[in-house]
């Protein structure tokens, strides 16, 4: 394939910090977050949506500890967890002291609202104790009421001093082992604060739009807002924010990603919106096939479209490609090739035996590569 140099994306340098096992920043790829809506108390509840997430392709997932029921089960939650899990503190610091005891790989704090300059210090010596990275989280609907006063309202500057004030604070205790968020619900406000703050600061950047609404609203507005920050290369996590369950905005991330090249995982869809010449029901069979293809994890390509317009040429791009034809009969290609037909009774069924036979070989292929580098 030619080189093309219009989809380069120049990422943002900054260092690296582990949060658990997992790196963010630096060269380490961009992670993908969500957070559980269950009562953490509940340990099987929310491991039960942990799973979920988890086999969505979440790579860390955040729980909030607004008690000490909570704190407590989190324990438990810290060691079934198959990724790194952050405990969301507010207020309370010494939930945040519970939390880096009980297994938290990660303290998702306001150190603003956390209290005094010495309940900060132990929150910082207990990360420190417990190998805890620490997340600062600046909102714009919960800006310092000083900062309100001086600015007027919410704007990028004064998200950005909020995180250089909670920035210094860690700083002051030596600790450098944290990342920051400045979010808002409002997309040129989120927007313009990261683009301020990826200048002033070295440290990883968690992206989000916060409280972005329902599934296709705020699928919308996460993705212009996360998708405009990393295509100007700025971000090293990013966590979807939508009213809709966790497991969502981890595939909704993922997309967001695979959309500019920077992530791959699972089958990347290309289809048509369909029109009266399509040759099969185009937005059904998507909705099953896309619904029945989530265990792939393996990067491939699959197009369906509904006739032979554009078919034959999206075919060509992708791994996997099918083009509706008359009289029930449909065209299949294998690596760009036309190779042979399907009816449509048995279409389904045969496109998730190609793409699963298909995510087979690739995986094997990537397996073996790996052992010879090994050697």
């Amino acid at each position: 394939m030619s080189v093309r140099p219009w989809r380069d994306i120049q990422r943002r340098k900054c260092r690296q910090i582990m949060v658990g096992s997992v790196p963010v920043g630096g060269d380490a790829p961009v992670t993908v977050q969500t957070m559980t809506n269950t009562p953490t108390s509940d340990a099987k509840a929310t491991l039960d949506q942990i799973r979920r997430c988890e086999e969505a392709g979440a790579d860390i997932i955040r729980v909030s500890c607004p008690d000490v029921e909570s704190t407590q089960a989190f324990k438990q939650i810290a060691r079934a967890a198959r990724v790194p899990i952050v405990a969301d503190i507010h207020f309370h610091y010494k939930r945040a002291l519970e939390a880096a005891d009980a297994g938290a790989a990660c303290l998702r704090i306001n150190p603003g609202n956390i209290g005094s300059a010495d309940r900060v210090k132990e929150v910082v010596q207990a990360a420190k104790a417990n190998g805890c990275a620490i997340r600062i989280g600046v909102n714009a609907g919960s800006l310092e009421k000083d900062l309100l006063e001086k600015y007027g309202e919410p704007c990028p500057e004064a998200l950005v001093e909020s995180a250089l004030d909670h920035i210094k604070l860690l700083q002051d205790n030596d600790f450098h082992e944290y990342k920051v968020a400045v979010k808002a619900s409002d997309v040129f406000l989120a927007v313009a604060a990261y683009q301020q703050l990826a200048e002033a600061v070295d440290c990883p950047l968690h992206l989000g739009i916060t409280e972005a609404g329902g599934f296709v609203g705020g699928t919308v507005k996460s993705a212009i807002g996360i998708g405009s920050l990393l295509w100007f290369g700025i971000g090293d996590t990013i966590r979807v924010s939508l009213s809709a369950e966790p497991e969502d905005e981890v595939r909704v991330g993922f997309e967001i990603l695979k959309s500019l090249g920077i992530r791959n995982r699972g089958v990347r869809v290309v289809s048509c919106p369909s029109c009266a010449r399509q040759g099969f029901d185009v937005i059904r069979t998507v909705q099953t096939l896309e619904e029945r293809l989530q265990h792939i994890r393996t990067p491939m390509s699959l197009s369906v479209l509904g006739c032979v317009v554009n078919g034959p040429g999206e075919a060509r791009e992708t791994d996997i490609g099918l083009t509706g034809g008359g009289n029930g009969k449909h065209m299949v290609y294998l690596s760009g090739v036309t190779d042979h037909t399907v009816e449509s009774a048995d279409m389904i069924d045969h496109i998730v035996d190609l793409v699963e036979k298909k995510a087979a070989e690739l995986a094997a292929a990537e397996d073996a590569k790996a052992a010879v580098a090994a050697e």
